[in-house]
């Protein structure tokens, strides 16, 4: 059976709204995701610098962007409904404001425990604003103007997380690891204003069941799996708090249980992530791409600076200048990449870039103590060029091939996909890097050799898995117009 014969048995999707507005709360939206999204990957440089100045462990300190990653992983499978059952702007404003505070928070923390907190509260916010973005997005511009849209959005998905090392490595060249926070709270205070200001109801709601179980079984099923991907690195360390199969297993016994709930309220039209989305062939499709495709991301964003640092011996802000342009040519080609696939569909722009992808892990497999910059900015660039070219066109595919009534939760369902892949992906190259690095320096292997060893290995298994990822590109096709289509007056789809 077909997904447009399943029509029938979905709740009736909201109508599309006509405003004059869409524009400007598009692109509030937007700015306000990319701040938000930002802040995912900017703690990583600032780590050493926390461990001293807050007297704090590595593992200790790994936890605020572990804990930020675990509640992101436990709201965003909420969204869906939160995004179907409340108007856009008390969503909006509400998001915005957590985020705020939990910046405050976190600038004025005298100590770890209260960062961590503000950080969590950070999360909070974080995670509505993406699947708030693509749902507005999805139900405002038409179908012939999404991939640009989207182009748009990619900017926010990719190049955020990408920046982010660089923007701290740039702070603490100069600044208190605070100011990463104080920076960042006049530009989220000032979208929350403009939010008041600008955005209205612009997409209806309509009425759902709340099933607390369905939060639980959510909140143990995506918690427990991102917690024990995040120690996976420890352990392999030695250091693990408890042993990772325990929280690997209870995710995986709490997802059966949820995907088994959820499956049964569904009929109901009352589930908390609605599960049909992956009646869509090309959203499953997708959806495993987009898990490898974001899992290599973070995967090389936590490697790469490891090798700058510990092979090549260079700064903190050497580091994130090094990551800047790859972060930008990736938010230079997403718009034209939109443009592109509107006009052409999924398949020529995702399989030469997928490529590109594989070619430059194949590139990073060579990285040794003798390896030029230019080089590794070379091989860095090529990486974004292709993740550049096929992000767009995934996120594009998979939800424009559902009914809008299913827009919240495709919105939902990739959001909770790409943080459970981020977390997959960094632990698997910690791991193979920490394996190999252990056995060199058994073997008598200096501490450069053995992170040579180290990041050689990871980057070996990213290219094999990167190039078999091609082969799946094969089969992404542009969908056909499945849910309703939007007013063609939009001021920022033309």
């Amino acid at each position: 059976m077909t997904l447009e014969n399943q029509q029938a048995s979905l709740p009736d999707a909201p109508a599309p709204v006509r405003t004059t507005r869409s524009g400007p709360i598009i692109a509030l939206l937007v700015i306000s995701a990319f701040v938000v999204i930002l802040n995912e990957t900017i703690m990583s440089v600032a780590l050493p610098s926390l461990m001293v100045d807050l007297q704090i462990t590595a593992s200790t300190a790994q936890w605020l962007t572990t804990g930020y990653l675990l509640t992101m992983a436990i709201v965003i499978p909420l969204t869906g409904y939160l995004i179907a059952r409340f108007p856009l702007r008390r969503v909006y404003l509400t998001a915005m404001t957590l985020f705020s505070i939990g910046t405050l928070i976190a600038a004025l923390a005298p100590g770890f425990e209260i960062l961590l907190a503000g950080r969590i509260v950070q999360a909070s916010g974080t995670a509505v604003m993406l699947p708030l973005l693509y749902t507005t997005v999805l139900r405002i511009v038409p179908p012939t103007h999404r991939g640009r849209m989207i182009g748009v959005i990619s900017i926010v998905i990719a190049v955020a997380p990408a920046i982010g090392p660089t923007i701290s490595g740039i702070i603490l060249s100069a600044l208190d690891w605070r100011w990463m926070f104080w920076l960042v709270l006049p530009v989220a205070v000032l979208s929350l204003a403009l939010g008041a200001i600008w955005v209205r109801n612009i997409t209806e709601t309509h009425r759902l069941g709340f099933d607390a179980l369905s939060v639980v079984l959510s909140a143990l099923a995506f918690g427990g799996l991102i917690y024990g991907l995040s120690s996976v690195g420890e352990a392999a360390s030695g250091h693990a708090p408890v042993p990772v199969w325990i929280p690997l297993a209870a995710g995986a016994v709490a997802l059966v249980a949820f995907v088994l709930r959820q499956l049964r309220l569904q009929r109901s039209d009352s589930a908390l992530l609605d599960l049909r989305t992956f009646r869509s062939r090309p959203f499953t499709l997708s959806v495993i791409l987009i898990f490898i495709l974001m899992g290599t991301l973070f995967g090389t964003l936590v490697l790469i600076p490891i090798y700058l640092q510990q092979v090549l011996g260079l700064d903190t802000l050497a580091v994130g200048l090094m990551l800047l342009p790859g972060g930008l040519l990736m938010g230079a080609v997403a718009p034209v990449v939109g443009s592109l696939f509107d006009r052409f569909g999924p398949a020529p722009l995702m399989i030469p870039g997928i490529a590109a992808v594989a070619l430059a892990l194949w590139g990073m497999t060579i990285f040794d103590a003798d390896t030029s910059v230019p080089w590794v900015i070379a091989v860095h660039m090529t990486l974004n060029l292709g993740l550049g070219f096929t992000i767009t066109p995934l996120f594009t595919s998979a939800l424009g091939s559902l009914p809008a009534s299913l827009y919240p939760y495709g919105s939902a369902t990739t959001g909770t996909v790409q943080q459970v892949a981020g977390a997959a992906g960094t632990a698997l190259f910690v791991t193979l890097m920490s394996v190999q690095v252990a056995a060199q320096l058994e073997d008598g292997a200096t501490a450069v050799q053995a992170a040579v060893a180290g990041v050689h290995s990871a980057f070996l298994v990213g290219a094999i898995v990167a190039t078999a990822a091609v082969v799946l590109a094969l089969f992404v096709r542009k969908p056909a117009t499945v849910g309703v289509e939007a007013p063609e007056q939009t001021p920022l789809a033309h």
